[in-house]
């Protein structure tokens, strides 16, 4: 296929964008591992869910059979307002590189909360709204979910109270303003407004926070409190069905001008947006239909994945939330707070980890620098200032895209550009000074986040 043939941006029609979720668990051959009982250590049932999550999400939490679920139509009319969302084809990136690589990448910033995060946000907002619910509660890292959340909220009239990591709340005071400007409730985590925060804060009174932390914060302020739920951002199998809006609509248009990616590569923090993306092209794999090649990019100060150990751990820091099984770094690691560019929690989708586990995926880590070498160039010949996340996916696309032109390989390759960085720019301004840093956890940092981890026999 000549060059031109295929346009700058894809959009799909109205009436092609998906009308059902996809569940990648269904075409697993072997299951993500069940949440635990952190008591019993007996797989976590829909009525010990229920406290804390809304039925309907409870539902399709635990669904591991179902391929398709229909999206309602009150959620397809929110995501008209800002879907379908552009699959852009890179011809600048391309040239810039002098690659013969084709690069696509699937953009999910066209909207106020600037990430892909309000495809999930609108779909548990709804169902508490349908549940009869007055509020939710959550916890946000960089921003963007709390922002998305706020969003949905507003939209549906109910209450919503953000715990906000400490030192992105510090960092980020205009994305904050944006959750207020929503309606949100905004608190700094941890914080002395729960139990959970106040035992973490006498134990670490100088900690900066982390996404465990404002969970556990969450959860309590959830659970405390009659007609609320609490509602999580990624990690679960639920945001991941969810957000494969994304990879089904990317695959739809890459569809409409027959065109295969040899690689898809996204960022991994929770999981939510790599899953989200990769779901389809996983799907086909596993039902023996196609071969793709599936990289997850993680932050070298946040190695989960590529350093991080595949058993049962808490969700959280307050060891208040059920036992997934995933690649964990200890629910009580902490990122540097020298660490600027998001993808901070501790753990990793338990559907990431198992497909990881299993071979049919890759991961990589990379250092920060390189992220914000990889992000600025991007923005100068794509004219989209990326999200600190989604540059570590333009990282890798970048070397896979320079590898091509070594050895001369027109491989396809599709990443995920997550959202904007508008709302980065202190930790742009910090590049551009020349004093954003590289950190790197020692054996033994990342030791004593292992140490924390519950004994639990792995054969659960």
């Amino acid at each position: 296929m000549k060059k031109n043939e295929i346009p700058y941006k894809i959009y799909l029609d109205e009436q092609e964008m998906p009308k059902q979720w996809y569940n990648v668990r269904a075409d697993m051959q072997k299951k993500p591992a069940p949440l635990l009982n952190p008591g019993t250590l007996e797989p976590m049932t829909a009525e010990e869910l229920a406290p804390v999550f809304c039925e309907e999400l409870v539902q399709q939490e635990l669904d591991n059979t179902t391929p398709y679920i229909d999206i309602p139509q009150e959620i397809q009319d929110y995501y008209k307002m800002y879907r379908p969302s552009p699959l852009v084809r890179a011809y600048c990136l391309e040239e810039k590189l002098q690659t013969p690589a084709k690069i696509y990448y699937k953009f999910e910033g066209n909207n106020t909360s600037g990430s892909h995060k309000l495809n999930s946000a609108i779909a548990q907002a709804y169902y508490a709204k349908k549940q009869g619910l007055v509020g939710v509660t959550t916890e946000t890292g960089a921003g963007q979910w709390g922002t998305a959340l706020s969003m949905a909220c507003a939209y549906l009239g109910l209450d919503c109270d953000v715990y906000m990591v400490k030192v992105s709340y510090e960092q980020k005071p205009f994305r904050r303003e944006v959750m207020r400007t929503y309606g949100a409730k905004v608190t700094p985590s941890p914080s002395m407004t729960t139990e959970v925060g106040k035992k973490i804060l006498a134990e670490h009174p100088n900690t900066t926070g982390s996404l465990g932390c404002a969970i556990s914060e969450a959860v309590e302020a959830a659970v405390t409190r009659e007609g609320y739920r609490y509602v999580l951002g990624s990690v679960l199998n639920q945001v991941l069905l969810h957000q494969s809006v994304i990879g089904l609509e990317a695959k739809a248009a890459l569809d409409k001008y027959g065109v295969v990616p040899d690689m898809i590569i996204g960022c991994a923090g929770g999981g939510s947006n790599l899953g989200g993306l990769i779901s389809p092209f996983m799907g086909e794999m596993l039902r023996g239909e196609r071969n793709y090649r599936f990289i997850a990019v993680e932050p070298a100060s946040c190695p989960s994945l590529t350093r991080g150990k595949y058993v049962y751990d808490f969700c959280d820091t307050g060891m208040v939330t059920p036992l997934a099984k995933m690649y964990t770094l200890g629910s009580g690691f902490i990122p540097s707070a020298n660490h600027a560019g998001g993808l901070r929690y501790h753990g990793m989708s338990p559907v990431i980890s198992e497909l990881f586990h299993q071979g049919l995926m890759e991961a990589r880590s990379v250092e920060q620098t390189a992220v914000f070498e990889a992000a600025e160039l991007f923005a100068k010949v794509e004219g989209i200032l990326p999200a600190p996340e989604s540059a570590h996916a333009i990282r890798v696309a970048m070397d896979e895209a320079l590898h091509c032109k070594e050895t001369g390989e027109e491989k396809t390759i599709l990443f995920g550009l997550t959202g904007t960085g508008y709302f980065d720019m202190l930790a742009y301004e910090k590049f551009n000074d020349g004093v954003m840093s590289d950190y790197i956890p020692t054996d033994e940092d990342l030791e004593e986040g292992f140490a924390g981890l519950p004994n639990i026999p792995q054969n659960k």
